[in-house]
Parts: structure tokens; C-alpha cells; sequence
């Protein structure tokens, strides 16, 4: 897959993680995307640990639900950083 096509991944990915995960997050479609590249690459090193498969083409759907739910393990670990920072 291209640099476009990890681009195009992560922010929707990235938009979808939100979506499943409403709430106040700091940060704009930028840190959107940069989750959910992240995200693409977490879920891709998970899904070949845990399950024995890998990223595939940009259009299979495996792709996507290792690239959401590495989106959604990242929002919750960014949640929790940026959290704690602004009560604190």
C-alpha cells in the first residue's frame, strides 16, 4: 500500500475509532490521521502476534478492522495521556 493509501487508511480509521469512541479529544483531523496510521501499524503488529495475519490490500477487510481497532487501543492510550495532563 502507498504513502496515500496509509494516509486515506488513517484518517478514516482514525475518524471511525472516534466515532466508536465519542468524546472530548484535543487535536483536530491531523491527530486523527497520525492515530490512525499509528493505529494501521499497531493493528497490523497485533493482528500478526495474537492472530497470525498481517495487512492486506487496501481494500480487504481484514485491513480495516486491524487498522480500526489499533486506532481504537491508541485513542484510549491518547485519552488517557492528554487526560491526565489537562487535570493535573
Amino acid at each position: 500500500m502507498g504513502i496515500l493509501g496509509w494516509i486515506v487508511l488513517g484518517l478514516l480509521a482514525g475518524a471511525i475509532a472516534k466515532a466508536i469512541m465519542p468524546g472530548k479529544d484535543p487535536g483536530g483531523i491531523i491527530i486523527t490521521m497520525l492515530i490512525g496510521i499509528v493505529g494501521a501499524i499497531l493493528g497490523g503488529f497485533i493482528g500478526s502476534a495474537v492472530f497470525g495475519t498481517d495487512l492486506g490490500t487496501f481494500f480487504d477487510l481484514r485491513t480495516w478492522l486491524l487498522a480500526i481497532v489499533g486506532s481504537l487501543i491508541l485513542l484510549g492510550i491518547y485519552r488517557l495521556v492528554t487526560g491526565r495532563r489537562t487535570h493535573a
